[in-house]
């Protein structure tokens, strides 16, 4: 693929290889920080949220009124999908990004100066789900970008998996660094961690902002983008123009997400509900667990990004969601002996069939859509399971454990959900080490006549 300086002079090999050294690290921060902002939030929601805002609630009660906040993010993903999957489509990847960190960043920073339910009553938890909808729109419309500014700096579809995989990086190193806040602040703030420790993490997420911020300015527009623009093929209405010509892909994409969202937010959010009320555990171990678990995905998810390059996208990810299916009924077993040793071992582990899936995921999802339709047609894809998967995870987790009292019938959800990802991915194309620069829609429509078979 060609690519040049926004001028029109032709880049040379070294500065292209340095253009996309600049775009995976300006989308793994990028997205690191973002994810720090949602997680943040995840985890201070299954510690401390239901006695701040709902202290008169009976304690699951509160603990369904926390989540259903903590879902509101969920549910404002899509909007942000399609806001800034438009633009992203229309005026490109890096301007669109710059806006969303802000957007993102902003909003968690203002969650550390709510006024709790003894300050101001109810109105602290209706400023929290404003916020959290601001939240869930930046994080949103980031995804996609992030995603396309490393895989459209690729120059050689045989590494597109292993690149796209990169963003992708940026949610363990996210959780990590939230879980790792908490933890600190947790530490040294003691008992006063309730009252004003907990606002700590988000004060200091202003800081990531400005170095995500300065990052981002300095990146070139993606090679794929500048061409569409140049060729003057951008679209008016992207976000309608890629649901009108590829809603199969979009819906797949969604639903193939299952089996990574929903067990995922279970082990990462729902897990200190069930850990600290049920098992006994005590917070700083399971926060270490999480942590230790974040940092086994920093090697993992590379891995089977490339391990997608090598044989196959839709073959790696099958295999991801089978081993997610299976392993929920292990974790499960493993937290219920209420040892410490085997909790830490389940929670570390958890994240590895996670990653055998989230790995391979963004090039999978991406290059299911043709190039002036990516941003919109992906991002979409991607943010609408947060709805059906991963904002109802921990709210249908902790109804399931009230009605049954079993971990082993949320692993049958998580099985569930397994199931619904294997036969989305197995009706996906796979397009590993093909050609995606070119406009492939009309190929779409072919393919679903029948005249055409699945690529790959």
């Amino acid at each position: 693929m060609a690519t040049s300086q926004p001028g029109g002079a032709p880049l040379s090999d070294d500065d292209a290889r340095r253009q996309l050294r600049r775009a995976v690290i300006a989308s793994t921060v990028g997205t690191t920080i973002e994810w720090y902002d949602f997680f943040l939030y995840s985890t201070v929601t299954g510690l401390i949220f239901a006695k701040l805002y709902f202290p008169k609630s009976d304690p699951l009660v509160g603990t369904l009124e926390a989540f259903l906040i903590y879902a509101v993010g969920f549910v404002a993903r899509p909007v942000g999908a399609a806001i800034f999957g438009h633009y992203g489509d229309r005026i490109g990847r890096k301007a669109t990004l710059i806006v969303t960190l802000l957007l993102m960043g902003l909003a968690t920073f203002a969650v550390a100066f709510v006024p709790t339910y003894a300050s101001i009553g109810i109105w602290g938890a209706v400023i929290l789900t404003a916020l959290r909808f601001i939240q869930g729109v930046g994080v949103g419309g980031e995804w996609g970008g992030s995603v396309l500014m490393s895989m459209e700096w690729t120059r050689t579809s045989a590494h597109r998996g292993f690149a796209a995989s990169w963003p992708q990086f940026g949610v363990p190193a996210g959780l990590f660094l939230a879980n790792l806040a908490v933890l600190v602040v947790s530490t040294i703030s003691g008992k006063s961690f309730v009252t004003w420790g907990w606002r700590v993490p988000f004060i200091l997420s202003i800081v990531l902002v400005a170095i995500g911020l300065y990052i981002r300015l300095n990146i070139l527009e993606t090679p794929v983008f500048r061409r569409l623009l140049a060729e003057q093929r951008i679209e008016k209405t992207p976000m309608l123009e890629v649901l009108r010509r590829q809603p199969r892909d979009v819906l797949l994409s969604a639903f193939a997400r299952m089996a990574e969202q929903a067990p995922f937010y279970i082990y990462t959010a729902f897990v200190f509900t069930y850990g600290i009320s049920t098992l006994g555990a005590s917070r700083n171990l399971l926060l270490t667990a999480v942590l230790t678990a974040s940092v086994v995905e920093f090697f993992t998810i590379p891995f089977f990004g490339h391990a997608s390059d090598v044989i196959g996208r839709r073959r790696m990810y099958m295999i991801g969601a089978a081993a997610v299916g299976i392993f929920g009924f292990i974790y499960f077993a493993l937290m219920g002996t209420k040892s410490p040793g085997w909790i830490f071992l389940a929670i570390v582990l958890s994240l590895v069939p996670h990653s055998m899936m989230y790995g391979p995921q963004a090039a999978l999802i991406a290059e299911s859509f043709t190039g002036r339709l990516r941003y919109s047609g992906a991002s979409m894809g991607y943010q609408l399971a947060s709805v059906i998967a991963g904002g109802p995870a921990p709210l249908i987790a902790t109804a399931i454990f009230a009605y049954s009292h079993s971990g082993y019938a949320i692993a049958g959800y998580i099985l569930i959900c397994a199931i619904f990802s294997l036969v989305a991915a197995w009706l996906m194309g796979d397009y590993t080490n093909k050609d995606i620069s070119g406009d492939y829609d009309q190929l779409h429509r072919m393919h679903r006549r029948g005249h055409i078979r699945h690529a790959g």
